[in-house]
């Protein structure tokens, strides 16, 4: 599957995407995200073992809080972007 990394997730990453194996869910992707890119990706990507707020996941363009979150299965050929969020005043 291929995961797209934006905006200070990019930073964290230093690749604007990747391949990984699938099948699994999107739990099993962020930590095998979190394994390959190091404390900064896991801090943003992970609170007390949940996938942080600070976060978006879209797995094909839908947001995994409406396909099962950290629980939404993944297959070979899906689309998964990883968004931080955003802010602003």
């Amino acid at each position: 599957m291929k995961v797209l990394f934006f905006a200070t997730i990019r930073d964290y990453t230093g690749v604007k995407e990747t391949e990984a194996e699938g099948p699994g869910t999107v739990m099993e992707l962020l930590t095998e995200l979190a394994s390959a890119y190091g404390s900064a990706f896991s801090d943003e990507a992970f609170e007390e073992g949940e996938i942080s707020d600070r976060v978006i996941i879209m797995v094909n363009g839908r947001h995994i809080a409406h396909t099962g979150g950290g629980n939404t299965p993944l297959k070979s050929g899906d689309t998964v972007a990883v968004f931080p969020i955003i802010g602003g005043g």
